[in-house]
């Protein structure tokens, strides 16, 4: 049988688009959810799809969800397109999430921790039994968590700055060069790379991926043994500092998501052992996405600490060329695509590789 080109036409494509709007619909006679409503009820889905799109905006984020009929790597594609045609009006400073509006924050090293633990929204101590109760409309009277009487400190210490001061923990330096920061949205990724490009790839790259390489070094294919410093969730600050200006000005909050692990370093010639760190934030309600990419953080920095790097993860050129879902599904889905010159070319391949093996064969039979 003779392979041939394919020929696509643009009614097969335009057809091919009505199914994909009738997919997406759905039964018409079941109500159409709104984006409103894919914000507010499907909260963390937003969330992973802002934090991989890297573009704050719940409502942008809700409608590529509902147009890729809750794909997430679908949605993440079509708002990072869309990023594509937004100006840049300025860059932000660092965010202070010291001064961060606390939702939840919780140490796992430090019971008694200053300011104590805040439990907030968490599955962790959920049954994970399905709850039948949600196949009906929930009554909007349902029991709701009570208010505290007293507000939070906004000024809550880190968890772990009690033994900060005795050198046990790595510091928080600036760097020494006041280079600008790496734009992972604006350039290409480049090796060998900073810390700060490092971060940006893990913050945008796939979720599934960083936990499963953040499991990894957990397993034994890493050499991390770390303690979640404190993790904490809420609303921080974003300032700009217009030139014409010349002082900082508040232009809105944003939640996101902090972890910071604690990893123990044994000591060099040169450095005596000590805790060191590995940070991850991501937009919105992440944790599990900002403790994967604290373990994975630390685990790129071995070179830094002048530990072998010896498993996956700690390969930097393996991790940040393969976290990008849209470029890792991208490739994958391009077998989709027509391959019948390469195919014809393997299956001739195959042909003659076969007739010299007969030959051979029939050879050694005819001489013994």
């Amino acid at each position: 049988m003779a392979y041939v080109a394919v020929k696509g036409g643009e009614e097969a494509i335009l057809n091919s688009h009505g199914l994909v709007a009738e997919d997406r619909r759905g039964d018409p006679a079941v109500p159409e959810l709104t984006v409103r409503q894919i914000a507010e009820q499907f909260g963390l889905a937003v969330d992973r799809v802002m934090c991989e799109g890297s573009v704050y905006d719940r409502e942008l984020a809700a409608l590529a969800l509902k147009q890729a009929q809750g794909d997430a790597v679908e949605a993440i594609f079509l708002l990072r397109a869309f990023r594509t045609t937004l100006p840049r009006l300025a860059v932000s400073n660092a965010l202070d999430t010291a001064r961060m509006a606390i939702q939840r924050r919780v140490s796992a090293t430090f019971k008694d921790i200053p300011g104590g633990q805040i439990l907030g929204s968490t599955y962790e101590y959920t049954h994970r039994l399905l709850d039948f109760d949600h196949l009906d409309i929930v009554d909007c009277d349902m029991p709701k968590a009570k208010v505290a009487d007293d507000p939070l400190d906004p000024t809550f210490p880190r968890a772990f700055d009690s033994i900060s001061d005795e050198d046990l923990i790595e510091a928080e330096l600036p760097e020494p060069d006041q280079s600008p920061v790496f734009d992972l949205t604006r350039d290409p990724l480049a090796m060998p790379a900073g810390r700060d490009q490092r971060l940006q790839n893990l913050a945008r790259g796939d979720e599934g991926f960083v936990v499963g390489l953040a499991y990894s070094a957990l397993r034994g294919y890493g050499a991390a043994h770390p303690y979640v410093g404190e993790t904490r969730v809420g609303d921080v600050t974003i300032e700009i500092l217009p030139e014409e200006l010349g002082f900082s000005v508040s232009i809105g909050d944003i939640i996101v998501t902090e972890c910071q692990m604690l990893d123990f370093f044994g000591g060099s010639e040169d450095e005596p052992a000590r805790f060191t760190r590995g940070y991850g934030l991501s937009f919105g309600k992440s944790e599990r996405k900002a403790m994967a990419m604290a373990i994975v953080d630390r685990s790129l920095r071995c070179r830094e600490y002048g530990e072998e790097a010896k498993y996956p993860v700690q390969d930097e050129e393996f991790v940040l060329s393969h976290t990008d879902n849209l470029e890792a599904a991208g490739f994958v889905s391009h077998l989709t695509l027509p391959h019948y010159v390469d195919f014809q070319g393997d299956l001739q391949f195959i042909r003659q590789l076969r007739e010299e093996h007969n030959r051979r064969r029939s050879s050694k039979e005819a001489a013994e």
